[in-house]
Order: C-alpha cells, then sequence, then structure tokens
C-alpha cells in the first residue's frame, strides 16, 4: 500500500513538472511572437514614418547609370529660404561630380530676390562649367524666371521656358514707406538721433531726403549695371538690341525666345530626352537634413496642438 502510495505521488510530480515546463515553453513562445510581431509594427510604422515625412527623398542619388541630373531652383531666393546659394550650389555640385551625369537641368521656378545669392548661384554655375566642360547645363523655365531668377539662369548655355512662362524683369528695386503724414495727423512727433548725418538713411518717420533719396538711385543703378552685364556676358549675341530689355519689364515665354531671352520652348522631360540624350533624370536638389526637417515638422506640430487647446500664450 505504501508503495502505491510512494507511486502516485511520484506520478503527480511528474505530471506537474511537466506541466511547469509546458507552461513555460508556451510562455517564453508567446514573448517570442510578441517580441517578433512589436518589432514588424515598429518597421512598419518607421517606413510609414520616413516615407511620410520624405526622409527618402534622395534615395535616387543611388541610382546608376547614364541619367540627366535636375537640381531645383524654386521660391525667393534669399539666405535663408531653400532658394537660398548654398542649398542650390550644394545640388550642383553633386550632379557636376557625378561620372554618369551627361547634362545638368536647373529647373526654375522663382520670382527672384536676393542680388548677392543669385550672383553666388551665377559664378558657381559659371566655375563648374569650366571644370566640367563635357558636361552642358541648361535652364528650364516653369511659371516664373523673374529678376534673380534670370540673373542665375543667364549663365546658362540655353533657357527653355513654356510659351505661358514669365521671364524678365531685369531691373533693381528698393521700397518702404513713408509715415510722416500719419504721423502728422495723429500728434505724433519723430525724435530720431543718431552720430553720422545720413546714420537714419531714409527713415519711413522722417521727411523725405533729397540727398539720400538720390544716393539710393545710384546706388541702385550700379548694381542693375551688374546685373546688365552678367546678362550681356550670358547671352552674348542671342540678345536682341532692344532698350526695353533692361528696363525691368516681364515678357511671355514666346516673346522672351523673339528677344534673345531665351532660346526655345521646352520642359525639363524634352531636354533630358531630346537634348541631352539621356531621359533617366535623377533629383540632386540639396533637400534639409533628418534634423531639420524632424524639428520643423515636429515644430509645427507642437504649435497646431498649442493653438487647438487654447494655451495662454499666443496670438488672439
Amino acid at each position: 500500500m505504501a508503495d502505491s502510495d510512494n507511486h502516485n505521488e511520484n506520478w503527480d510530480k511528474q505530471v506537474l513538472e511537466k506541466l511547469l515546463l509546458s507552461s513555460v515553453r508556451e510562455q517564453r513562445k508567446a514573448r517570442q511572437w510578441g517580441i517578433f510581431f512589436k518589432s514588424l509594427t515598429f518597421v512598419y510604422l518607421f517606413m510609414l514614418l520616413f516615407f511620410g515625412l520624405g526622409w527618402l527623398g534622395d534615395s535616387e542619388m543611388s541610382i546608376s547609370g547614364k541619367h540627366t541630373a535636375l537640381v531645383e531652383l524654386r521660391g525667393v531666393i534669399s539666405s535663408d529660404s531653400i532658394g537660398s546659394a548654398d542649398n542650390v550650389n550644394m545640388g550642383l555640385q553633386s550632379a557636376f561630380k557625378d561620372k554618369k551625369t551627361q547634362g545638368v537641368i536647373l529647373r526654375i521656378n522663382s520670382p527672384g530676390g536676393s542680388p548677392v545669392q543669385a550672383g553666388y548661384i551665377n559664378d558657381e554655375i559659371r566655375r563648374l562649367r569650366a571644370e566640367y566642360p563635357q558636361i552642358p547645363l541648361y535652364a528650364v523655365v516653369e511659371d516664373i524666371c523673374a529678376s534673380g531668377g534670370y540673373y542665375v539662369a543667364a549663365a546658362a548655355d540655353k533657357i527653355y521656358v513654356d510659351k505661358a512662362s514669365i521671364v524678365g524683369s531685369i531691373g533693381v528695386l528698393m521700397n518702404g514707406f513713408g509715415f510722416t503724414g500719419a504721423m502728422e495727423k495723429l500728434g505724433v512727433e519723430r525724435r530720431l538721433i543718431t552720430a553720422g548725418k545720413n546714420k537714419g538713411f531714409l527713415d519711413p518717420f522722417s521727411p523725405p531726403n533729397t540727398e539720400q533719396e538720390e544716393y539710393a538711385k545710384e546706388m541702385l543703378g550700379d548694381v542693375h549695371e551688374q546685373f546688365i552685364r552678367v546678362v550681356r556676358q550670358g547671352r552674348g549675341e542671342r540678345l536682341k538690341d532692344a532698350p526695353e530689355i533692361f528696363s525691368g519689364i516681364v515678357w511671355t515665354g514666346q516673346k522672351s525666345i523673339d528677344l534673345g531671352l531665351a532660346d526655345a520652348m521646352g520642359s525639363a522631360e524634352y531636354v533630358a530626352r531630346e537634348i541631352i540624350k539621356a531621359e533617366h533624370i535623377v533629383d540632386y536638389t540639396a533637400r534639409e537634413g533628418f534634423a531639420e526637417r524632424f524639428a520643423k515638422r515636429f515644430g509645427a506640430v507642437m504649435a497646431d496642438t498649442l493653438i487647438s487647446t487654447g494655451s495662454g500664450w499666443g496670438l488672439r
């Protein structure tokens, strides 16, 4: 009887051990599958985030084979915009350095901007063309190529436009406002103290100063002459002898061809296929880095959240 009880007790222990081991194995498998599915979900969300924020936008750079390089110049040309000389020149340098590049297209859609930034880009195009004489550079105009935008385009081998493109505005301006009349009506007195008689140059709260206005016109004239020289240098004999070209006015694409400001009609795809003879286009436009892009997107989301939740600060 005692042997039977011992046998049953051992059998119960074995069954209990097997059950515990089986439970442990099941828990391990569950954890492993849980880790697997969590990792899979994380990778999926990570890829969605990358595609959603455009962080994989430079993947075309790794494409091999002969191709046409594309660099975009969009928006106002200024030191703190996507159309800055730093960004555009970075893209141009990468495009020319690639040994598979057969030609470069600078696609422009810009109303102009800083003459200094435009000058930097123009100078860099000329430097790269001298360093890589076998690689042509063509400017392709979309909606508008005016003022500083045309300053840049003038350095290209040829300029292609659409019939409805707006081209020109070869001029320089300085603008502002005068508030002296409003101040007089409101009974406000301007008290400006300077060291140097021209330190308050064209102050909008002071009466017009004829001497300063004449100096400003002279300064603008100097910059305008620089602009004209750059255009004449770039366009050469193609430019028609028409005084209105440098008057600051703009023309349609067809009229710009007639005046020698542009060469022909054509899109980026047309130039790549028919002129450069390399139909495949690779975009070398400099993009914002991971940190900058994330900071901007995150900052925008946080700003929207604060406004929508009625934060104690902000615009009312």
